[in-house]
């Protein structure tokens, strides 16, 4: 069952980043388009500086959860790769342990501010477009990082993940 739910997640971890890929190069497309009305045109567009500020938050969350799940994060592992056994499962255990503490931080900041965005209609200055669009996006990606996390950390603890070569373990399976 926390296989599956892994397997399930991790799905949609790559839609997620997907989705951050797609914003970006919406981004990139838009921002040149700016750079050439400013400059060839004589023309800048008043509505891309904003647009592209906006598009930031839900694009720096979205690949979060992905990143975790192809172990992409810069990290120091000379301490945890000396270890062995289970001094090194409870160091994995402790960092993830911090992933879901901070992310369900992060997670709780990022509902919050999407449901008082939503409740007061604040929108952006120059577009008016309504500010939980933005929100929700990265307050849905926090929320799918935590949980990836916590999935992550169960297998550890269940003695799930074979740590050394990063495959699973069978259920019952010795190590």
């Amino acid at each position: 069952m926390l296989d599956r739910m892994v397997r399930g997640t991790e799905r949609l971890t790559r839609w997620f980043a997907i989705i951050g890929g797609i914003i970006i190069l919406i981004q990139m497309s838009w921002i040149s388009y700016g750079v050439f009305t400013r400059y060839v045109l004589g023309d800048p567009d008043a509505y891309v500086t904003e647009a592209t500020a906006l598009l930031l938050f839900p694009v720096a969350f979205l690949g979060l959860a992905y990143a975790l799940s192809v172990n992409a994060y810069p990290t120091v592992s000379y301490v945890v790769d000396t270890l062995q056994g289970k001094a090194k499962r409870a160091l994995v255990a402790f960092n993830l342990l911090i992933m879901v503490l901070i992310g369900a931080f992060f997670s709780y900041a990022g509902i919050d501010a999407t449901i008082k965005a939503y409740s007061s209609g604040a929108a952006s200055e120059i577009l008016l477009w309504p500010r939980f669009y933005f929100w929700l996006p990265g307050a849905i990606a926090l929320v799918l990082f935590t949980w990836y996390a916590m999935l992550r950390l169960a297998q550890v603890c269940l003695d799930r993940k074979d740590l050394a070569a990063g495959s699973e373990i069978e259920p019952g399976q010795a190590k």
